[in-house]
């Protein structure tokens, strides 16, 4: 993440989702990602750029996109 160090226990994810039944069928219509994110002090700015552009980037989210509302967002705590 823009050369930040991020092993798996300093990066997390909770993920929601919104089902709505349209036209009678079941759609996915809301994804919320929330990221729990432990930086090393002095790179906030740059974490929080790589949350900012993250669904530009992310291949999952450029699939959906104009489909399932995303709204990606982060708690990031410097240490």
């Amino acid at each position: 993440m823009r050369d930040i160090p991020a092993p798996t226990e300093k990066l997390q994810a909770s993920v929601e989702g919104d089902v709505q039944a349209i036209d009678s069928v079941l759609r996915i219509t809301k994804i919320r990602v929330r990221y729990r994110i432990r930086i090393p002090s002095g790179t906030r700015e740059r974490a929080q750029r790589a949350v900012d552009t993250h669904a530009t980037k992310c291949p999952a989210a450029n699939s959906v996109r104009g489909c399932i509302d995303l709204d990606i967002s982060a708690d990031i705590t410097e240490e």
